[in-house]
């Protein structure tokens, strides 16, 4: 496996803090449990994790701002078991994913052993870009492309030429 030192980079670099600890998170996540990401749609992403052995109750699915944390703690036994050869982990995990701006979790499921997670990217109208009309000077009038009669009459040179004459 591979290591990389940022330290250098962090001396000669103004406000990517945050990218190179992202990087070195993701040079120190756990492998366990496997997953998977995929994209859905456009604005839609889906996380399946292997958890087998671990029920409903077991897992625990926190979003914290642009973090998403899975946990899974395996409640005590009842009995005590006398296993020939252990291959099913019920070992605690905690996985984070960082999630992107306006990410949200839209749901969860668990099924047949995989815990399956449902993203969507929710962007408000305010970030999203607008198509702006070019026109002459009338158009550039109204706030947001408003038409031109909402807007308040404005005066052009010769009239403002006329009034001062007028005075």
């Amino acid at each position: 496996m591979r290591t990389f030192d940022f330290s250098p980079l962090y001396r000669s670099t103004v406000g990517f803090d945050r990218l190179f600890s992202l990087l070195d998170q993701a040079e120190t996540s756990a492998a366990w449990p496997p997953y998977d990401i995929e994209k859905v749609s456009e604005d839609a992403y889906r996380i399946t994790m292997a958890v087998a052995g671990f029920a409903q109750d077991e897992i625990e699915l926190t979003q914290q701002d642009a973090t998403l944390l899975v946990a899974g703690q395996k409640k005590a036994q009842e009995g005590e078991r006398q296993y020939l050869h252990r291959g099913i982990a019920g070992r605690t995990f905690r996985q984070s994913f960082n999630l992107a701006q306006h990410v949200r979790v839209a749901g969860a499921s668990l099924d047949s052993g995989l815990l399956t997670v449902e993203l969507k990217r929710e962007v408000p109208e305010a970030f999203k870009p607008r198509r702006i009309a070019i026109g002459g000077a009338q158009a550039a009038i109204g706030q947001d492309n408003a038409s031109a009669e909402k807007a308040p009459a404005q005066k052009t040179p010769a009239q403002v030429e006329d009034l001062s004459k007028a005075a």
